[in-house]
């Protein structure tokens, strides 16, 4: 069947996710994380499109993206590839790192614009990785705040708030940490634990990264699966998801 042609933007603006191939992770520290924001950094004076904010969680990015001069997929496009290439030489790994074709939806109003922005500030609370949105570094909200990293281009929502920047800012951050029902674009399915936890759990057996378990001996490499399929509420989804190995090795282990 073919594919369902992605839906323009009359306003030109998306909220994009991109997601790890089988939901696995896609960054194994903060040097990962630095660089997809370098990466993004790079081809904005390439592409021309405006960032609004993002959020870098373990097995998926939040983006909230205005394409300008060219159109978002191909954007995302020279992202994505440019991130994998580098990805896949640091880790000695070969292969697809994203799902092939990333999730969007348009964003047409102010008001469903703030309400995206807050989602993708709030995304690592909702997932239990922080209390507090400004202890989290991998997200957008310390660049309103503080002007972390000069990456977001700010004023777009700050001027919708109110004419003193100040002002603005201050309303800014009431909107973000206001309990809410938002409703948008998701990057779904919950588990009983977190991905945080049961990389944990792996940094406990001695694996400093996720790729390593792809270069084990089976006998080593099963027999940490057996431990992670143990820990109750985990499924074999989520664990091919984190550790990029597929699902059929995991049932079979």
């Amino acid at each position: 069947m073919p594919r369902t042609a992605r839906k323009r933007s009359q306003s030109g603006i998306y909220h994009v996710i991109l997601r790890g191939i089988n939901r696995q992770v896609i960054f194994e520290d903060d040097k990962d994380r630095a660089k997809l924001l370098e990466t993004l950094k790079y081809y904005k004076t390439i592409s021309k499109y405006e960032i609004f904010a993002y959020c870098l969680m373990d097995n998926h990015v939040h983006l909230l993206v205005k394409e300008n001069e060219e159109e978002i997929g191909r954007s995302i496009k020279r992202i994505s590839g440019s991130y994998v290439y580098w990805f896949n030489a640091k880790y000695e790994r070969i292969g697809h790192l994203f799902q092939e074709r990333f999730k969007s939806e348009t964003v047409e109003d102010d008001k469903y614009f703030l309400s995206v922005l807050r989602y993708i500030h709030q995304n690592p609370v909702s997932a239990g990785l922080t209390k507090k949105l400004g202890e989290y570094q991998w997200s957008s909200y310390l660049e309103y705040m503080e002007g972390k990293y000069k990456l977001i281009d700010t004023d777009f929502a700050l001027e919708m708030l109110a004419d003193d920047k100040r002002v603005a800012l201050e309303q800014f951050d009431k909107f973000m940490n206001e309990l809410n029902e938002d409703k948008c674009l998701d990057h779904d399915e919950k588990n009983r634990f977190l991905d945080i936890e049961v990389k944990k759990y792996l940094l406990g057996k001695g694996i400093t990264n996720l790729s390593e378990l792809h270069q084990m001996a089976k006998s080593q490499r099963d027999e940490i699966i057996r431990a992670i399929k143990l820990m109750d509420g985990v499924s074999i989804r989520q664990i091919s998801r984190i550790t990029g190995i597929s699902k059929s090795v995991i049932y079979r282990a």
